[in-house]
């Protein structure tokens, strides 16, 4: 192929492989985008020509192999970002063998390239006097207000993915007599979780607040006027409303909270309240269940207090329910298992 080639096959990748034939989402297309970028900047460099300029000659293992240390050691990358810039080089030379012959080699060796090992990272939740504390914390007044209260009460009581709580439309929630909503989670795949009534009765104050009841294709949770929440908003929220919250940074676990703690904290208080770890699978939307087992290994607490461990918080509003709702109706676990 001419040097002219590796434009049109990068963009057949992205259009033709990503998103038409597997249809990935715009956040994982992102991922890819960012790691592709990184390596072809790092080849451009290494070659000393523009990235325009570079053919799939250019594309070797050995520089591969100089890019994934170049991620490690100069851009201080942790394993896991390496190895995840790992699989995405991975895909990405497969598809160049199968649309160029003259690649099958390359493709091979660096398909043997294996991910490093990497110890599983700690898994941080809140405990339930911590949640307690958060919510009794939250402002009543101002202008999000509600909108906060909505958004943690949201985290919390569905374990959702924060691009997960990004993405939720009108259209995507039930508010009636049995508030549930429906989660678009990873692989393009769906979920349906219930809702408690408090935080139903939250998510309707902000709708009728910003006048979208009736508008199904509108986003739930907004920064300002017409202007969405992002993932990356979402993850400024909780970081405002949680520092006192956090531990001593130089202390022995020591943690930052993010969105994803309260996912962490939704499976931990889903177990300790007797939920079956296939249910909470279906919860939480794992492919795997050896994910969902990591919080079972974790809780080495006594069970005590079970039914109250995963109730709304008290304290943040009144009318709170005190027992979970997927505990009130005996079938509904049955109902979860089916999901």
């Amino acid at each position: 192929m001419s040097a002219a080639s590796l434009g049109p096959i990068l963009y057949a990748f992205f259009v033709d492989h990503l998103v038409a034939m597997k249809g990935l989402r715009p956040s994982s297309i992102k991922s890819y985008r960012d790691a592709i970028r990184l390596f072809l900047g790092f080849v451009a460099a290494d070659s000393r020509r523009k990235v325009s300029r570079l053919a799939l000659a250019d594309l070797t293992f050995e520089r591969v192999l100089s890019f994934l240390q170049h991620l490690e050691i100069e851009r201080g990358n942790h394993i896991r970002t390496r190895n995840q810039r790992l699989a995405v080089i991975h895909e990405f030379f497969d598809y160049l063998a199968a649309k160029d012959p003259e690649m099958l080699r390359v493709s091979e060796r660096v398909a043997a390239i294996p991910a490093k090992r990497v110890a599983p990272p700690e898994t941080h939740f809140l405990e339930r006097d911590e949640i307690e504390t958060l919510f009794a914390g939250l402002p009543q007044k101002g202008r999000n207000a509600h909108r906060d209260r909505a958004l943690l009460l949201f985290l919390y009581n569905t374990g959702a993915r924060v691009q997960e709580a990004a993405d939720i439309r009108v259209q995507n929630l039930d508010l009636g007599s049995a508030p549930r909503v429906r989660l678009h989670g990873k692989g393009d795949k769906w979920r349906t979780c219930p809702l408690w009534e408090e935080t139903a009765h939250q998510i309707r104050l902000i709708l009728q607040q910003q006048g979208i009841q009736d508008q199904p294709e509108s986003p739930v949770f907004f920064s300002r006027p017409g202007q969405p929440l992002t993932r990356f908003g979402i993850y400024k929220l909780v970081r405002r409303h949680t520092r006192g919250l956090e531990r001593n940074p130089q202390a022995p676990g020591s943690r930052r909270i993010s969105p994803h703690i309260f996912r962490h904290t939704t499976a931990v208080h889903l177990l300790e309240a007797g939920v079956e770890v296939n249910v909470i699978r279906g919860w939480l939307g794992h492919v795997s269940l050896d994910t969902t087992n990591r919080y079972a290994e974790i809780n080495m607490r006594a069970k005590e207090a079970a039914l109250s461990a995963c109730t709304p918080p008290t304290e943040a509003s009144k009318g709170f329910p005190r027992r979970p709702v997927w505990r009130n109706d005996e079938v509904l676990l049955s109902w979860l298992d089916s999901l």
